[in-house]
């Protein structure tokens, strides 16, 4: 009797999951678009998705033309080695921290040569929160020729939900912060 509850829960999270896919499907096919459109191209660092926005990018067709690659730096020595970001940036701020993805993405851009760039780092469990960025916090960041934007933000996590909730929410949100960062500079 209980488990109808647990089951109703897993599946609404599951639809969800589902409606998230097919949003990411439609953000990122206008993301090409418009980069495809203005002959830019684009890069990724990304560190607690673990591979997620390059899959979602590169499950366009053509994207190509428009998307260079990208470093997954889940471990603070990429993040220093291969993106430049100060190991005591590192320890003053914290991995997961506005200060730390807008480097992630300047480092990127820089060693991929593109036009525009995106980071993220984050926690997203079910260990590894503190009280100051419990899980689910994330920081994200979308940099053009350095001029970056920064984002901190929490995605509610439960223990019923996988840590693909907190990965898979905070990709779409980024997505969603370059698309917006592309319509306003296409004004």
């Amino acid at each position: 009797m209980m488990l109808l509850p647990v089951y109703c829960q897993r599946l609404s999270s599951l639809l969800e999951i589902k409606s998230m896919e097919l949003s990411d499907r439609i953000l990122v096919r206008k993301i090409g678009a418009i980069l495809r459109r203005n002959e830019q191209t684009l890069s990724v660092a990304e560190s607690c998705t673990g591979g997620l926005l390059g899959m979602l990018l590169t499950s366009e067709p053509g994207s190509s033309k428009w998307f260079t690659g990208g470093v997954i730096a889940y471990s603070d020595r990429i993040k220093t080695d291969l993106l430049g970001v100060p190991t005591a940036m590192i320890q003053e701020f914290g991995a997961v921290s506005n200060e730390v993805v807008t480097v992630m993405a300047g480092g990127i851009r820089s060693l991929t040569g593109t036009d525009y760039s995106i980071s993220i780092s984050g926690i997203a469990g079910p260990a590894g929160g503190t009280r100051e960025k419990p899980v689910g916090t994330v920081c994200m960041a979308v940099d053009r020729d350095g001029s970056c934007t920064a984002e901190m933000k929490h995605f509610p996590h439960s223990r019923s939900q996988s840590r693909e909730v907190v990965r898979k929410a905070s990709a779409s949100y980024l997505l969603s912060m370059l698309y917006s960062r592309l319509r306003e500079d296409g004004k």
